[in-house]
C-alpha cells in the first residue's frame, strides 16, 4: 500500500487517485469518519495495489538526462536530439534539434528549461486567445508555472495556468488541456455538461485526455 493522504472536501462524493509521486490521494466529504475510511481503503486495497505498481514501473521507464550528444528532448510531441557544438553566438539554440555550446554544458539543463518555458509563453496564450475567441468566452490571464503536480489549472479569478512542461506533449494534447480550463471558467466542477463542452470545443479530446493519463510523467527532464 503506497503513502495515503487523506483530503476532506465540501464534496458529496469520494475519490481516489494516485498521484504522480506514488502517493494515494483519497478525497472524501468533510463528515467521513475515520472507519469508513479504513473499509474504503481495505475494500479498493487491490485497484490501489495495482496502481501503484503500474506508476512505479513507469517511473522507471523515466531515465535522468545526462545531456549527451544525441540525446533526445521532447517538443510539441516530436524527440529532437541535443547536439553539442564547439562555438555559437548563443548559449542554446533551436533548429530541428537543440544545439548547446560545449562551454555551456555544466548549465545545460536549467537553458534547456527556460528554452521551454519562453516556448510555452509563446504558444500556450495562443492557443488559449484562439478557443476563447472562437467560444466568446473571457478570461483574466495566463501565467506560465512550474508546477509538476498540476499541469493546468483554472483559478475562481478566471486565471489560467499552464505548467511549462506542457509544452513538451502534442499539441492536441496542449489545446485539451487549455479547453479543459477554459470550460472551467464556465463550469466549475466535472459533471456530464463540462465534458459535453470540451466535445463540442474539441470532438477527439478523449484521445488526447488519454495520451496525457498515460504519458504525462514523461513531461519532466
Amino acid at each position: 500500500m503506497p503513502e495515503i493522504e487523506i483530503v476532506r472536501t465540501n464534496r458529496k462524493s469520494m475519490s481516489l487517485k494516485i498521484g504522480s509521486g506514488g502517493k494515494l490521494i483519497f478525497r472524501v466529504p468533510a463528515n467521513t469518519d475515520d472507519g469508513t475510511i479504513r473499509k474504503i481503503l481495505a475494500k479498493n486495497s487491490a485497484w490501489i495495489n495495482k496502481k501503484s505498481d503500474e506508476l512505479a514501473k513507469e517511473r522507471q521507464l523515466f531515465r535522468a538526462k545526462e545531456y549527451v550528444n544525441g540525446e533526445g528532448f521532447p517538443y510539441l510531441g516530436a524527440y529532437y536530439k541535443l547536439k553539442v557544438v564547439g562555438k555559437q553566438d548563443l548559449p542554446i539554440k533551436f533548429d530541428r534539434g537543440f544545439f548547446i555550446s560545449n562551454k555551456a554544458l555544466p548549465e545545460a539543463r536549467e537553458l534547456i528549461i527556460n528554452w521551454y518555458k519562453d516556448a510555452a509563453r509563446l504558444k500556450i496564450p495562443e492557443r488559449v486567445r484562439w478557443y476563447a475567441q472562437k467560444r466568446r468566452l473571457s478570461f483574466n490571464k495566463v501565467n506560465i508555472t512550474d508546477s509538476r503536480k498540476r499541469l493546468a489549472s483554472c483559478s475562481p479569478s478566471g486565471n489560467l495556468n499552464f505548467s511549462w512542461r506542457l509544452i513538451m506533449a502534442p499539441l492536441g494534447v496542449i489545446d485539451y488541456a487549455v479547453v479543459h480550463e477554459l470550460i472551467h471558467l464556465v463550469e466549475k466542477n466535472h459533471t456530464k455538461e463540462f465534458w459535453a463542452k470540451i466535445k463540442l470545443m474539441l470532438p477527439d479530446y478523449e484521445k488526447h485526455k488519454d495520451w496525457l493519463k498515460k504519458n504525462g510523467y514523461l513531461l519532466d527532464i
